[in-house]
Order: C-alpha cells, then sequence, then structure tokens
C-alpha cells in the first residue's frame, strides 16, 4: 500500500480539544511530547503546526502507518522521530533518544482509519477479507490462528470479557462447528457465522452483531488491554512537572483502565483517617478532565466513528 492508494487525509477526532488540553504543557521552548499512537499522523501535525518549539516523537506498531506518516510529516523532519514500537515501551524508546522526562503524551486507543478501511488488514466485518486484525504485520497471532485453534471455553472467555457479547458461548460453539467442517479464513464468512449465532431479536438493535466479537478478537490479537495497562503508568512516570497525559478510548474496557490509574495517581497514599495531608504527601498529579468528555454532537454527526471517544487528561504537578 502507498500514500497514493490511501490519502491519510482524514480529520482525526476530536483534534481540537486534544490541543487544547495539551497546549499549557507543550507549548514552551523545548518542550517534548509523544504520540503514542501515531497512525496516520493527524494529531502530531496539528501539534507541529500549532506548537512550533515543540519536539515530537511519534510511536507506532504498525510499518505502513509509520511510512505513511514519515512522508506526511516530512516538513517537520528536523523536530521529529518516529519510531517502530509499541505504546508499553515508551521508557525504552526515550531512554534510546536520551529524554529523561517529557512534557506531553496523547494515546488515540483503539483501531485507526487506515486499518479499517484498507480491506486486506481484515479488521471490518464490512470488507471481505482474510482474518488477520494484527497491528504489527511481524507479529505472530492473527484473528484466523484465534478462531481455528483456540477452545471453545477460551473463545466465550475472550469474546465475554473483550467484547461484552452476551451470546458468547452461542458464538463461540458456532465457530469451533464451522472450522471442524473446514478452517475459517474470510471476514464474512466469520460475520455471517457470528448473524447466524445470535437469535434474531438480539440482531435488530445494537448494530452488526459482528461489531462486538470483531472487537474481542482485535484486542486479543494485539494485546491491547494488557499493553494499555502497561502503557498508561509508564507514561505517566515519564511526565516532567507541568507535564500532561492525554487519552481517548473507544470502548468502556479501555476506558476503565484509564479512569483507575487516573484516579490512583490523583489520590494521596496517606492514612485516610488522618485529619490533614503533610506537606510532601500531596498526589503528585491532579485530574484536568472532569470525568470523560465526549465529541460534540457536530462531530459525531460529521464522523460517526467519533461517537464512542471517550477522552480524559491528567497533569502532574510535582516530581515524584
Amino acid at each position: 500500500m502507498t500514500e497514493a492508494t490511501f490519502s491519510p487525509r482524514h480529520v482525526p477526532v476530536m483534534l481540537d480539544r486534544c490541543l487544547d488540553l495539551l497546549a499549557p504543557a507543550i507549548s514552551h521552548a523545548g518542550a517534548h511530547v509523544v504520540d503514542a499512537t501515531l497512525g496516520l499522523g493527524g494529531h502530531s501535525e496539528a501539534m507541529l503546526q500549532r506548537f512550533p518549539e515543540v519536539q515530537l516523537i511519534g510511536i507506532d506498531r504498525d510499518l505502513e502507518a509509520l511510512a505513511l506518516s514519515r512522508a506526511r510529516l516530512a516538513p517537520f523532519a528536523d523536530r521529529i522521530n518516529l519510531v517502530h514500537a509499541t505504546y508499553d515501551e515508551i521508557p525504552d524508546v526515550l531512554d534510546g533518544l536520551g529524554i529523561p522526562t517529557v512534557d506531553g503524551v496523547l494515546f488515540d486507543l483503539g483501531v485507526s482509519s487506515m486499518q479499517l478501511d484498507v480491506a486486506d488488514r481484515g479488521f471490518a466485518y464490512s470488507h471481505d477479507a482474510p482474518l488477520d486484525m494484527r497491528m504489527n504485520a511481524q507479529d505472530e497471532l492473527s484473528a484466523a490462528e484465534v478462531v481455528n485453534t483456540y477452545s471453545v471455553g477460551e473463545l466465550t472467555r475472550i469474546l465475554a470479557q473483550y467484547g461484552e457479547e452476551k451470546f458468547a458461548s452461542r458464538v463461540a460453539q458456532a465457530m469451533v462447528r464451522q472450522r471442524e467442517l473446514a478452517p475459517i479464513t474470510s471476514t464474512t464468512e466469520l460475520a455471517e457465522i457470528i448473524k447466524n449465532a445470535i437469535p434474531a431479536a438480539a440482531r435488530r438493535t445494537g448494530g452488526n452483531p459482528a461489531k462486538r466479537t470483531f472487537q474481542a478478537l482485535r484486542v486479543e490479537v494485539n494485546a491491547e488491554l494488557d499493553v494499555l495497562m502497561r502503557a498508561i503508568p509508564a507514561a505517566l512516570d515519564r511526565l516532567a512537572p507541568g507535564g500532561r497525559v492525554v487519552v481517548m478510548s473507544y470502548q468502556s474496557l479501555e476506558d476503565r483502565i484509564v479512569k483507575s490509574e487516573f484516579s490512583a495517581r490523583c489520590t494521596s497514599d496517606v492514612p485516610a483517617d488522618l485529619p490533614f495531608i503533610p506537606a510532601g504527601s500531596e498526589p503528585a498529579f491532579r485530574l484536568v478532565t472532569r470525568g470523560s468528555e465526549k465529541p460534540s454532537d457536530e462531530e459525531q454527526i460529521a464522523n460517526p466513528r467519533s461517537t464512542a471517544a471517550r477522552l480524559r487528561a491528567i497533569e502532574r504537578v510535582r516530581a515524584a
């Protein structure tokens, strides 16, 4: 795939709000910001344009995305470092660049527009493609291997836990029955199996019945929740005083992880029965957003993929 066959000129979700939340932390000379989920580079391009003195570190596990972003961000070549890595590797990336702390980190979680729109990646149930779903094509585990080798119990657990699928057991059993006849190899074949496994009454609401199962398989293949649980603490630990982490998630499981870690960092660890918090024991972080923020009604209408987005931000107020 080349830039000629896929244009990266999409508008990122909640772009202005993300930049506004990061602005107090990264507007000064010498600021370093990490785009932990570089994707097609939309957020990064906007940051580099708005903050002319910022130095950007872009991370992505997808080599195709990195190639497209490198071309898109070429005008800013002297202010960027783009790295092939997973975002829980932020400490290793920064150590490799000799950067001890950063002033901002942005996470735009989930599957990218490119991965959804390029049929042969196998992320979308609306395109006929091989079952793949690997964000990093160099990884070994694919959706096809999960669907065709995991036990009924393992499949049921994944669909229930990662997809919050009420009919997880029925869908898992249907997959196993079908693969006993022949391996399940395509997205449309799998989507049809899922559809037939879910009761007709339940298929009438909630969108495409394959949505939850495809999400669950993608999360399993890419270990997304495990990576996120390591990545958020890693990012917070490398944040300079006054620095901010902004996270945009698209499903409740992701948002729960972010909310829990943010809440823990903003809570003092002194005994609850103490009448006051001793000096120096105050929390090192404060919440910037009250709860999670959603896209405006106008943005949701203009970009239906933004509907599920939830945005949270946190700031380090003192050194560890």
